[in-house]
């Protein structure tokens, strides 16, 4: 299989379901951002991280392309039977984040991304992902979306954060509160 294929050089991609789009629709931009997110999340699980931590992270980095995969389908006319996410995703989260929570100290106040780089770089991804899922909300008032994944992203995000948290506590870094001038 050749990597280019030169049918995408005058701005125009093709969606499974054979439907040529624009490369700069909603669309396009909602499963690019996707791939950006799974990317940065690549990139936290690079570090020197905890093993559940990167099992976990591989867990979501297959859910995004399941997502991506889902919003490269046209809706209309694609066939193709694709992955997809269940209930169970969405309670993993959640679980994961429990858990998590279970050894952080209590948020009582706004904390300013940084302290270490992986910490950054998970913040980073953080606010890729709440990108994502704005372009996403905006592509389902448009079109079809199926809304678990509205629901992942949503919970993602909170992972995320929480994700953040865990590492700064693991590799000791201070989180710096946010004290806003009044």
């Amino acid at each position: 299989m050749k990597i280019y294929t030169k049918k995408g050089d005058k701005g125009i991609t093709g969606l499974i379901g054979g439907t040529r789009i624009s490369k700069k629709s909603l669309r396009i931009d909602s499963y690019g951002t996707i791939d950006e997110l799974n990317s940065f999340i690549g990139l936290v699980r690079d570090f020197e991280i905890d093993s559940k931590t990167k099992i976990q992270l591989i867990e979501i980095q297959d859910r995004l392309f399941t997502i991506g995969s889902s919003l490269a389908a046209d809706p209309e006319k694609s066939s193709m039977k694709l992955p997809s996410l269940s209930d169970e995703d969405i309670c993993n989260l959640e679980n994961w984040i429990d858990e998590m929570n279970l050894t952080l100290p209590e948020m009582r106040f706004f904390v300013l991304p940084g302290g270490h780089q992986a910490v950054s770089f998970c913040h980073v991804a953080r606010c890729v992902c709440r990108r994502a899922e704005r372009i996403v909300v905006e592509l389902s008032d448009l079109e079809f979306v199926d809304p678990i994944v509205l629901s992942y992203l949503n919970r993602l995000s909170d992972y995320l954060f929480t994700v953040c948290r865990k590492l700064s506590q693991d590799f000791g870094a201070v989180e710096e509160i946010w004290k806003p001038r009044l």
